[in-house]
């Protein structure tokens, strides 16, 4: 890796830019679909995917008729673009084609982008266009996921009916989702009216059946929430009474229904559902029916009826809520009513207003009041102000409904200690809500002919406090009273009620409520109150400000921008700094991330303090000129965390001062600035043993110091920040302990700095540059951190987003790999110049050069890219061969003549061979359209670099014989390249070897030898062809016309020629479907020939062992015997030494020859000539005389004579077979055989 850093001067190449007239996606979707259709006829014995492709291909055919006729809107467009491309990615995925890169839609072109940004693309879409139409093909065959991104969470809920209730009473359907883990509701109540067919009112508003219940979280997706339906019916006292008894129409306990939330995570994306509904066995415990369900305990609850159930639509929805409604736009053609969560959602939106009052009634103790039953409670809730009026339709029972002026509970038959728990909503406008209170009427309905409501007492409770505060959330107990004259100057509640008091018509009755404010505007705490009002109580400042850091965050954040608003506070300012700090930390905070948005809007357009600079910078530099000798650093922590706002103060406050003053003091604040750099420079070059408070406070600024640079930049030049920056990151130590945190935060700081506009101007790159190649190198050295700095890395060359995708079998290399590409890429001749002139010594530049020879072999490795990613091995290959281009004079200047030096060129010689090689250069295998792409963007590169090797090949001269016979086999291969250019270049070089070898030795045997064994392995692995046959011929024997040596060149030349065409034979013949007997000639041909011609023992045992394996897998098994015999032929018996060879262990020629009569007779015992057998054996026997070794041999001879007596032989008949002619080939040259018939 240290040779990227001799590479980081960048110079950057123009392209002219090339706009095509149609819609590139069209283009694609053309040029695909011919390549699809070729492909697509082959699939049909493939069966699923043939069926699969063709439906895909439809589909893309309607697509791209919509996307022609134009008549569509950008979302639209967008849409139908993202569906084709996906669609053709799962296609090319399918059939094994390649991954193609794009940006919105458009194919990109890999020369207007870097290499890093190309590899993160070709990354994102690896994962992301894959599984968006794994998604779109296969999401209605299989369940559901939750988008991993998605952290908000929505669920629709539409109400089709009650099914099959029979009641004949109309029906209030209450829904609300229910955590059962902590035993509360986590949303408001949604509320469904049904007529007495069990249907909603108003089928055609779709608001009064439908909701969206938004806001909910991921921790809220459990398997122990659920969505619960209360449904409380409208009628009679008791169900089924008599008509005559009484006509008054109550609400009364029906049923409830629940299902889980992880139900519908593993539900279609809309799914209709059947809720079984239960009702209370004892209805004193309706309170607590949802739960009795959920936990099973059946000995409370049983079923309405056999076949009752709620019929309703649940989809789960994921995301932000304004792109679902560009989603699902068919969800929302109709108005739906919004069911909020009680509470603030985990993300808090910046001018979010919500002023909502939720009260619950709880339960009730009541006397009888002289009644022999208990009572039928009902409660009537009314809002009224100081002087009696009641303001109009701020009560509701839940959404989807209209506001009342009253709300009337349920009513629970016969209780005198009645539980509810139901739940009404009060969004109570801001300039109304001091003087409210809530009025709770209690009244007995009784079940006589009149059906009277008596009311017997009442409850109140204000909505604020004598000091301002509201209303605070939990339990009140509150006082039941008799008299409702002038109650509000009575006591509300028994928690302030006295022991003598006689206002409360009983102590033993009691009424309680829970209320519940979610406001983005009224505070429920007196500190906060205090602060708000400090112009009232200016003394009690000190003291609110110091019990600030003690509030829950929601509540600092309804004031906090406040806080940091006002002169008088900011005055304050050593009480106030630390209150402000813990301020602005709290907007690190994900749920209040989006009030940045507001701090920052008030610190740019309406902050005022134009001094604040000096006491904020003076605070600073006290606080971190005491971190090395601080015992206790939380406090120092948490100012460093805040140094982004803290800065940004400082900034704004500073350009108000110098506009004030027309820039005076501007030398002084500078001055102020350097000062507090140095005491930053000086705790961070504290280098620490291990893991200590300093550590984590140098971590802590390091997290926002980018930050504070960019701030910086709105008062000082970008060269000035850009030094500063420099000074900070290089006062770090180099290295640390090893499980030291600074390290990683280092780099994170690191990376953001060269994302920041300090790293996009060219004079401040070159300050930081340096520095930043310093610890890269340091950590790079010491192999740590490498993810870390090939993020580093790619944003330098130069800033593109930052993508998880890996290389397929390497943890980080494919960053690296991007980022050395991306900075070859951009150096230009002058560069390469400016490079090697660093390298002054040989030895240096041989080493530099071997290591980047080394290093383009591995890029080239077939497994060094996913199989798919053409497009980043043709970009690999173009940055290779422009750099061997550059190279190729530095090679002839240094390493020829005097200062040869084989290791270079050896290395030069085999990254060219296996450049050539590569699979992914071979464009006869490629598609016409993908060929033509290829051929137009790059040319043929195996002809560039062929090119190049012979250039460099004709240079060598004297030095060619060095390469003799090393490089003949990688040569050859190359020329059995199927491509005629680079053949026509490679082929001279033969004549060259075959000239040199001559002057050398006066023959050319070797090079005779190695074409000869090179050509067999090479044309075996199915490489050449008879137009190369031709080719080689032509091209060497007029070569060698004007040579001393023609006439034995012309031999070897013709020997070669007849070679290669009776290997083409011999390959042709071995193909699936040939006749075994044209398969044994052709081995026979080729095995004499090496025998006779050549004299190749090797090559010819070889051959032998083939056309044995031909005959004993047709069951020739004489034939067979006869052809191992040839090989039996060649060894004697003696005690030599032989190597490991083909099948056979590493032995003496004794026992090899042993065990081939033994093979030999085997096969003839199974061809019945028997006759042979014996001789063999015969033969055996004398050579077993030394071993003494005769009964298995005895016995082996009494049973051939035994079968010669006794079994019947078959006589064979025999032909002899002739060809003639003048077209057959190499293989039947007008030859006769004798052969056997079966």
């Amino acid at each position: 890796m240290c040779l990227m850093f001799h590479l980081y001067f960048v110079t950057h190449r123009q392209f002219e830019t090339v706009i095509p007239i149609e819609d590139s996606v069209i283009t694609e979707m053309t040029v695909t679909l011919r390549d699809w259709g070729t492909m697509w006829k082959q699939l049909f014995v493939v069966g699923d995917l043939f069926h699969r492709l063709w439906h895909v291909m439809n589909e893309i055919l309607d697509l791209r008729q919509q996307v022609l006729v134009g008549h569509l809107t950008n979302d639209c467009m967008n849409n139908i673009k993202q569906h084709i491309t996906a669609r053709l990615d799962w296609g090319n995925e399918q059939l094994g084609l390649d991954l193609v890169p794009r940006k919105e839609f458009n194919l990109v072109d890999p020369d207007k982008i870097s290499v890093t940004e190309l590899y993160q693309l070709v990354g994102r879409l690896l994962m992301s266009h894959l599984f968006s139409m794994s998604t779109t093909m296969e999401q209605r065959h299989r369940k559901k996921e939750i988008p991993v991104q998605a952290s908000m969470h929505h669920l629709f809920v539409q109400v089709k009916s009650l099914m099959n209730a029979n009641l004949g009473e109309e029906m209030e359907v209450f829904f609300f989702i229910y955590d059962c883990r902590e035993n509360r509701p986590i949303s408001e109540r949604f509320l469904v009216r049904l007529n007495k067919q069990g249907v909603p009112h108003s089928l055609e508003k779709m608001e009064s059946q439908c909701t969206l219940f938004i806001d909910l979280g991921s921790n809220d997706l459990r398997k122990d929430v659920f969505v619960v339906a209360h449904l409380i019916r409208i009628g009679r006292m008791v169900a089924g009474e008599k008509k005559n008894v009484c006509n008054t129409q109550y609400r009364r306990p029906y049923g409830c229904a629940v299902i889980s939330i992880a139900d519908l995570l593993t539900a279609e994306s809309k799914d209709d559902h059947l809720l079984k509904v239960y009702s209370c066995n004892a209805e004193s415990e309706w309170c607590q029916i949802h739960d009795n369900i959920i936990r099973k305990i059946s000995s409370r609850y049983s079923p309405v009826g056999s076949n009752t159930g709620l019929a309703v639509t649940l989809q789960l929805l994921h995301g932000d809520l304004e792109q679902i409604h560009k989603d699902c736009m068919h969800l929302f053609t109709h108005s739906i009513s919004i069911t909020k969560r009680l509470g603030f959602s985990e993300i808090i939106m910046p001018g979010e207003t919500r002023n909502d009052l939720y009260i619950t009634l709880e339960r009730g103790e009541f006397e009888k009041g002289g009644k022999s039953v208990a009572r039928n409670v009902e409660i009537s809730v009314h809002l009224v102000e100081a002087d009696g009026e009641i303001p109009k339709n701020l009560i509701f029972a839940g959404t989807g409904d209209l506001g009342v002026d009253q709300h009337q509970s349920f009513v629970l038959y016969h209780s005198n200690s009645p539980r509810w728990a139901e739940q009404i909503k009060l969004p109570i406008p801001v300039d109304i809500f001091r003087g409210l209170h809530l009025r709770f009427e209690f009244r007995h309905c009784s079940t006589k002919e009149k059906g009277e409501k008596k009311l017997f007492g009442f409850s109140f409770i204000p909505l604020m406090q004598d000091g301002g505060c509201t209303l605070p959330d939990g339990m009140h107990e509150l006082i039941v009273h008799k008299d409702t004259l002038r109650y509000l100057k009575l006591p509300f509640s028994k928690a302030n009620l006295s022991g003598n008091n006689q206002a409360a018509r009983s102590t033993k009755e009691s009424f309680w409520i829970t209320s519940f404010l979610c406001s983005t505007k009224l505070t429920q705490n007196g500190d906060m109150l205090n602060l708000l009002n400090w112009r009232t109580h200016p003394e009690k400042i000190s003291d609110s400000l110091s019990k600030l850091k003690d509030l829950d965050g929601t509540e600092v954040v309804k004031v906090g921008i406040y806080l940091n608003t006002n002169k008088y506070l900011l005055s304050v300012t050593w009480i106030f700094f630390p209150i402000q700090v813990h301020v602005i930390n709290l907007l690190h905070d994900t749920k209040f991330h989006h009030f940045k948005l507001v701090m920052d809007n008030y610190i740019e357009n309406h902050f005022a303090g134009a001094l604040s600079y000096r006491d904020l910078i003076k605070f600073m530099k006290w606080y971190v000129s005491r971190i090395i000798d601080a015992e206790h650093h939380e406090q120092i922590q948490q100012v460093l965390k805040a140094s982004e706002y803290v800065f940004k103060y400082i900034v704004q406050s500073r350009q108000l001062y110098a506009v004030a003053t027309c820039g005076q003091s501007e030398e002084e604040f500078r001055c102020s600035i350097y000062e507090l750099f140095k005491s930053v420079h000086l705790f961070l070059s504290h280098e620490s043993k291990g893991v200590n408070p300093i550590t984590h406070t140098q971590a802590v600024f390091l997290r926002s110091f980018p930050t504070v640079c960019c701030e910086l930049l709105k008062i000082f030049t970008v060269e000035e920040v850009a030094v500063l920056a420099r000074d900070t990151i290089g006062s770090l130590p180099n290295m640390a302990h090893t499980d030291c945190p600074l390290q990683t935060v280092k780099l994170q700081c690191i990376a953001k700095t060269v994302e920041s506009p300090l790293y996009t101007n060219t004079e401040s790159r070159c300050v930081l540059l340096p520095v930043v190649l310093h610890h890269l190198e340091v950590h790079m050295q010491g192999q740590r951190d490498l993810g870390m700095c090939a993020h580093i890395l790619t944003k330098i060359y130069p800033q593109t987003p930052r993508t998880a995708m890996r290389l397929q079998y390497q943890d980080v290399t494919g960053e690296f790999v991007a980022c050395l590409l991306t900075l070859l890429r951009q150096l230009n001749d002058k560069d390469y110049q400016q490079l090697l002139t660093r390298l002054p010594s040989k030895d240096e530049l041989t080493n530099f050069l071997l290591q980047l020879f080394t290093i383009f072999q591995i890029l080239i490795r077939p497994d060094m890219f996913p199989r798919d990613w053409t497009v980043m091995r043709l970009v690999t290959n173009n940055v290779i061969i422009t750099t061997l281009l550059y190279l190729s004079d530095t090679l002839r200047k240094n390493f020829l003549n005097e200062q040869f030096d084989f290791k270079v060129w050896e290395s030069y010689f085999y990254l060219s061979i296996v450049f050539i090689n590569q699979p992914c250069l071979q464009l006869e295998t490629f598609p016409p359209s993908k060929r033509k792409k290829v051929l137009e963007k790059y040319g043929d590169m195996r002809v560039m670099i062929g090119c190049e090797i012979f250039s460099i090949w004709q240079s060598l001269d004297e030095h060619k014989l060095n390469f003799i016979p090393g490089m003949i086999g990688p040569f050859l291969e190359v020329t059995l390249v199927p491509q005629p250019d680079l053949r026509n270049v490679m082929i001279p070089i033969f004549h060259d070897m075959l000239e040199c070898e001559q002057r050398r030795s006066g023959n050319f045997k070797q090079v005779e030898a190695k074409l000869i064994d090179k050509l067999d392995s090479l044309m075996s692995d199915g490489k050449g062809d008879e137009t190369y046959k031709e080719l080689f011929n032509s091209i060497l024997l007029k070569k060698i016309e004007r040579e001393t040596w023609r006439e034995s060149g012309a031999s070897l030349i013709a020997t070669v020629t007849r070679l290669m065409e009776r290997l083409l034979d011999y390959r042709d013949c071995m193909k699936i479907g040939e006749a075994d007997g044209k398969k044994m000639g052709c081995t026979a041909n080729l095995l004499n020939f090496y025998k006779t011609e050549l004299n190749k023992e090797e090559m010819y045992i070889r051959y032998i062992h083939k056309l044995y394996d031909l005959h004993f897998k047709a069951q020739n098994y004489t034939e067979a015997a006869y052809t191992l015999l040839l090989y039996d032929e060649l060894l004697e018996w003696t005690e030599r030494p032989l190597r490991e060879f083909l099948t056979y262990p590493m032995q003496s020629e004794w026992q090899r020859k042993e065990c081939l009569h033994l093979t030999i007779i085997h096969n003839f015992d199974r061809g019945k000539c028997w006759e042979n057998c014996i001789i063999l054996c015969r033969e055996l026997a004398n050579q077993y005389e030394a071993y003494f070794d005769y009964r298995n041999l005895s016995k082996m001879r009494a049973s051939l004579y035994e079968k010669i007596i006794n079994q019947q032989r078959l006589e064979p008949e025999f032909f002899r077979i002739g060809f003639y002619g003048i077209c057959l080939g190499a293989v039947y040259p007008s030859m006769q055989f004798i052969s056997a018939s079966h």
